[in-house]
């Protein structure tokens, strides 16, 4: 890599590690910081408004195609559609030491302000929720990838949660085909005035979720309210990279280890696909065959995008373990060209914006380990509106609550915390009465609508339960967890309702006081209710039955 002012030094051979600061620094002729070769103020975004429409000479990878040649709809128009949310999240999950290199680069990085659907604080002592999108868009990328004219939608979304304690992170992909409402959207203009998108509300097949950038001017402020609208989790900041990233970023670590269960033939009978040609086992991908790697789809199991998303989530863990490696963090000239590759893809919300607040962050979030990094899909199903070719999918109402409930409280999804006291196990054990001799009101207090009533007939007309009462909304407010408080002397009846119903021993409330005659126990439906029926499970333990994968499993797939 040659210098921009035409000397042959390899700027990678003068990163060196200052011992006072702990931090890398070129070793230059001189300790005077090297002069920006372009303007900081506005990072790449502004560049580009300065560019157009005379792209600089020698910039040929940001200027596209010639304004005379008119771009063509190909087979690769979709090329990297999957792959572009690649790089956030690795630099998140795996930055530890190529964000000291990045002080040199700053001027590259892009930003938006997205107002209030994020935060303004970098790092934070609580949980933080960082969104990783990776877009459609072509620009800059000349007319072999993406849409000609397409502002660009969110294709790869992970949402990236690290605990409170930094003990352990999950980042779940949202699929980019899930039917989803979009909420109305304040977004920031060139000057300076705020404009609000009216949000769309579901109608069959629409709106996708990936419509929540870029189409009618949405920046990636609405794509995180429309996040925390479906989940309930409040985002913090956005990471959003390129396509190119993935090829650039794959061939600087030298490529990605990655394993196959069965060959890969990647097109299909139109000659469309990602023309990926593997046979089954271990491979190291990068570059432009890493890049097929990530939009494979139609050789695997079901040929569908959700297949397509467990194949990428083995290439970022792999891409964590290569980034964390010795090899890497201890060569000067990969994490110069991790720098360089990162830095030019990279656009993130101003409260994130530059190498300082960046730094802050990777040093903050890196200290997870990655055997704790888990990977998993917001659940979902075929969307019912649809007939017997199902195009889109919709989020799954009985097993996403208790996916978004473990990333709300910080459950790690690889390993089972300490199981509670034997004694609060005790309360499930004993005699059951007879359901005829069950009494319970039934509260309201966060689960769907309408579920007090539901609950009501589930209890009468299948479980025999006749003296069962609609109280309404719980008097207390909504809360997280579905409870049943009860007397001593109604114990059996607790133990009766809790078999039927599934609860776990935490759910039950003993008092101290004897129940009246004739009282009834009272059973308040949480935030964690999904239906009659439908066990709670244990708060501290991962919900069971969700796709998952860890960051630190070297496993074959496909």
């Amino acid at each position: 890599m040659d210098r921009h002012d035409g000397s042959d030094i390899d700027p990678a051979d003068q990163w060196v590690l200052d011992p006072e600061t702990g931090d890398y620094r070129l070793r230059l002729d001189s300790d005077t910081p090297p002069a920006p070769t372009v303007p900081r103020q506005g990072g790449r975004r502004a560049r580009r408004e300065e560019r157009r429409p005379d792209p600089a000479p020698g910039d040929r990878r940001r200027a596209g195609a010639p304004a005379s040649r008119k771009a063509k709809r190909s087979t690769k128009r979709k090329a990297l559609m999957w792959t572009a949310g690649t790089l956030g999240f690795v630099l998140l999950a795996g930055s530890t030491g190529a964000y000291f290199l990045y002080r040199h680069f700053d001027g590259n990085i892009a930003t938006v302000d997205v107002g209030t659907a994020g935060s303004k604080q970098v790092t934070s002592k609580d949980a933080v929720n960082i969104l990783v999108i990776g877009t459609d868009s072509r620009e800059g990328l000349g007319a072999k990838y993406g849409d000609a004219g397409s502002p660009g939608h969110a294709d790869t979304t992970i949402l990236f949660h690290v605990s409170k304690d930094r003990s352990n992170a999950t980042a779940m992909s949202i699929p980019r085909d899930m039917v989803t409402a979009i909420p109305d959207c304040p977004t920031k203009q060139k000057d300076g005035s705020t404009k609000t998108i009216p949000g769309t509300p579901v109608q069959g097949s629409k709106p996708r979720f990936n419509e929540s950038l870029g189409q009618a001017g949405r920046d990636p402020g609405c794509t995180m309210r429309t996040v925390t609208k479906i989940t309930g989790i409040p985002v913090d900041h956005f990471m959003m990279v390129d396509f190119e990233a993935v090829k650039t970023l794959s061939t600087a670590v030298g490529g990605v280890p990655v394993c196959l269960k069965h060959a890969i033939d990647d097109t299909d009978e139109r000659g469309q696909g990602s023309h990926l040609k593997l046979p089954a086992g271990a491979h190291r991908v990068q570059g432009e065959q890493a890049l097929q790697f990530v939009r494979t789809r139609h050789s695997l199991k079901n040929g569908s995008d959700l297949d397509r998303i467990a194949l990428q989530q083995q290439f970022l863990g792999s891409m964590i373990r290569e980034m964390k490696s010795g090899d890497t963090l201890t060569d000067p000239r990969k994490l110069f060209k991790l720098a360089n590759a990162a830095t030019k893809a990279l656009t993130v919300d101003t409260g994130i914006g530059g190498v300082g607040k960046l730094t802050d962050l990777a040093r903050d979030l890196s200290r997870v380990d990655p055997k704790h990094i888990t990977f998993t899909t917001l659940p979902v199903k075929d969307n019912p509106t649809e007939g017997r070719f199902h195009a889109t999918v919709v989020v799954d109402e009985t097993k996403a609550p208790a996916v978004f409930s473990a990333i709300k409280k910080d459950v790690s999804l690889t390993e089972v915390r300490k199981k509670k006291p034997a004694a609060a196990d005790a309360r499930l054990r004993g005699a059951k009465a007879d359901p005829s001799e069950v009494r319970v009101l039934v509260h309201n207090g966060g689960g769907p609508q309408g579920a007090a009533q539901a609950t009501l007939e589930w209890l009468q007309n299948t479980e025999g339960v006749s003296h069962s009462t609609n109280g309404g909304n719980a008097p207390g407010g909504k809360r997280d967890r579905t409870i049943l408080e009860y007397a001593p002397d109604q114990a059996d009846q607790a133990r009766a309702l809790a078999a039927m119903m599934d609860l776990p021993a935490a759910a039950l409330r003993p008092g101290t006081a004897a129940a009246e005659p004739g009282a009834d126990m009272t059973l308040t439906l949480g935030r964690d209710f999904r239906g009659p029926g439908i066990p709670l499970g244990d708060p501290d333990e991962p919900p069971a039955d969700i796709q998952k994968a860890q960051a630190d499993k070297k496993e074959c797939v496909g």
